[in-house]
């Protein structure tokens, strides 16, 4: 049966913004020293007459979503922009009325061959991957489920049960989802805080002695000044993954610091995720790293929590690269491959034991695979795409209304502080970090949370 709180989409519009980095951020061999987000505002209208205006945001990511070596990263973000407004064209012919759900699973149902003209179109050497749909198109996504929980004056995340949903997760995912709803794998209110990963950048200094010359711009610089400026106690290694003594002096360079800078403010407590970025070249590089840090820093190793994806994102091709050994010792995260519940699936019978769910991948999909994940209980995070504004506030709503999530990273603190500034007076618990959490009780309004 229809249900009253279904919408329409009434209009949909995108806009973009240009973001300078105060500081380069390097992964996965690339720099980056600036960001374009991705606006959309969609006015939706409930079967009753009720419009909301929704809103999404995110960084376009193509470094991360299209590392490609032969679509330039100006061809990609261009490809991406224009993959966006496709969906937005689509969303605002959409006759549809239903749950955002449903309105997304459809929409998004027309990405693939749109990929694919527009690909043609732009004349490009290879087509636009799957990831990077998802990051273009995230911010319709996002504005769509927040317009509906405006629309009906109810948070986003307490619309997911059988009262406002027709299909069970089984039309979605699969028979193992029969007669279960989003409602059973999320929080009715969010988490009141959330421990912050802060990031350790490959080019990030550690001690006064690798700065050559200081920002000076008020921020912390060290990461020593950050620990004790913001009490972290959750730090993002980036590693290069093909550098193995790189890679063991990094972790090192890093406990070091760490010890002193916790010591000085007392605390005896902290832990560390590794980041390869895909770079290594199979799980014995994994291995012998591990093995190695254990060796050399054994309070270092004992402080890792979890390793992201360390090997090629492509599953399919390289089906050698089995996580199983390396999984034993820590939980590995699928965080590139993962951009359907196949992909999830697929990562399983791989080896990995934990999964990475990001905003960017659309919060639709981000809801199907956070619920796919603690069905088969498996460790869950939150990573970001250096959110920033209202699209970090987007990452943080889910990291807090998804029961078992470790912690969330928020790195555009760091990187591209400017679009915080606007939202740090309605929620200063989520940009003022003083003892290592964000306070995300604040995110429990209507729409997305915020």
């Amino acid at each position: 049966m229809p249900k009253s709180t279904d919408i329409k989409i009434v209009e949909a519009k995108f806009s973009t913004e240009e973001v300078p980095f105060r500081t380069p951020l390097k992964f996965g061999g690339r720099v980056m020293d600036s960001s374009v987000l991705l606006n959309v505002e969609v006015i939706v209208e409930t079967r009753n007459g009720k419009q909301g205006i929704g809103i999404g945001s995110m960084p376009a990511g193509n470094i991360w979503a299209w590392p490609s070596a032969i679509v330039s990263p100006e061809d990609s973000l261009k490809a991406m922009i224009n993959f966006l407004e496709e969906a937005v064209e689509i969303a605002n012919i959409c006759p549809e009325v239903a749950h955002p759900i449903d309105l997304m699973y459809h929409i998004s149902a027309e990405y693939h061959f749109m990929a694919k003209k527009l690909s043609k179109r732009l004349g490009l050497a290879e087509e636009i991957p799957e990831l990077a749909q998802l990051v273009a198109s995230s911010p319709l996504d996002a504005a769509i489920h927040d317009g509906f929980g405006r629309a009906n004056h109810i948070n986003s995340y307490n619309g997911l049960s059988s009262e406002y949903m027709i299909h069970d997760l089984s039309e979605y995912l699969d028979d193992q989802f029969k007669g279960e709803y989003l409602d059973q794998y999320t929080l009715r209110d969010p988490k009141p805080t959330l421990p912050l990963y802060h990031l350790v950048g490959a080019l990030d200094p550690i001690t006064e002695a690798d700065i050559t010359e200081r920002v000076d711009d008020g921020l912390p610089e060290t990461l020593g000044e950050w620990i004790k400026a913001d009490g972290l106690t959750h730090l993002k290694i980036k590693l290069s993954g093909d550098n193995m003594d790189w890679d063991i002096s990094r972790v090192i360079a890093v406990e070091n610091e760490a010890v002193k800078a916790q010591g000085e403010r007392g605390h005896d407590t902290w832990v560390y995720s590794l980041d390869f970025n895909e770079k290594c070249e199979n799980v014995d590089y994994v291995l012998e790293f591990l093995n190695k840090i254990r060796e050399q820093t054994p309070a270092a190793f004992d402080r890792v929590q979890y390793i992201e994806q360390p090997t090629n994102r492509d599953l399919k091709a390289n089906p050698e690269n089995k996580m199983h050994e390396a999984a034993k010792i820590k939980p590995v995260v699928i965080d590139e491959s993962l951009v359907d519940y196949e992909s999830l699936l697929l990562s399983r019978d791989l080896g990995y034991s934990g999964v990475a769910l990001k905003a960017c991948k659309g919060q639709t999909e981000s809801l199907f695979l956070g619920a796919a994940a603690q069905k088969f209980d498996m460790f869950l995070c939150v990573q970001d795409l250096t959110c920033c504004g209202y699209s970090f506030l987007h990452s943080a709503s889910l990291a807090a209304r998804i029961p078992s999530i470790a912690a969330i990273e928020g790195n555009g603190r760091q990187y591209c502080p400017g679009p915080n500034k606007k939202w740090k007076r309605s929620y200063p618990g989520m940009f003022n970090i003083t003892d290592g959490t964000v306070k995300t009780a604040e995110l429990n309004g209507d729409g997305l949370g915020f």
